[in-house]
């Protein structure tokens, strides 16, 4: 059973497959100018790659390690969660203050959650049934998400970031890495190409 993990590189707008048997990059993906987040879809065939200075998403089919198609996302998009059933993507835009709902049978945003103004949307979550977005941001709050509308908002410290899938249990864990310069690799999601979920 073949098992990869995804890394994001962000200065190098590349994307590194790497064979969890052997420890080796088997292919590297080109994507947009400065990916960051990245998502794997439950059934693990579609990896999702948010590109922070194109505004958008590049969806890499796990068969063939390719760009099958090219999302608008929103201005700056930093994060990105599929919900479990695969057929929405929650994507955080930074400086745009809103949250891209995208409908993943047809790659367009379908709706736009917003808010609030300077506060700077990044890491997001979705709940194991489904049901909620957590969305946290730069200044203190956590937004509760119920589809599409924000039903709740809690304050927490300051500068909560929360980048990758924050909520037990998942099948999905995420690891981040930062870095301001050179090519460090930002994140890792991990994909199972048998098509079961994904596993970290």
């Amino acid at each position: 059973m073949e098992k990869k993990v995804y890394v994001t590189n962000q200065n190098d707008n590349t994307v590194s497959v790497i064979d969890t048997a052997t420890n080796n990059v088997t292919a590297t993906v080109n994507v947009g100018s400065m990916p960051v987040g990245i998502a794997v879809s439950p059934d693990g065939a579609t990896v999702y790659v948010v590109n922070f200075n194109d505004g958008t998403v590049s969806v890499i089919s796990t068969d063939t390690n390719n760009v099958t198609a090219t999302i608008a996302a929103g201005y700056t998009p930093i994060e990105v969660a599929v919900i479990p059933d695969g057929t929405r993507l929650y994507v955080t835009n930074k400086y745009a203050n809103n949250i891209s709902v995208i409908d993943t049978a047809i790659n367009n945003i379908v709706a736009t959650v917003n808010v609030g103004v300077d506060s700077y949307p990044y890491g997001v979550a979705v709940n194991p049934d489904g049901t909620k977005i957590y969305v946290t941001d730069l200044v203190s709050n956590v937004y509760v998400i119920d589809t599409n509308t924000i039903t709740a908002i809690v304050n927490i410290g300051y500068v909560p970031i929360a980048f990758g899938q924050f909520i037990i249990p998942s099948p999905i864990t995420a690891l981040s890495r930062y870095s301001s310069s050179g090519k460090m690799p930002l994140k890792a999601q991990f994909a199972d190409n048998s098509r079961r979920a994904s596993n970290s």
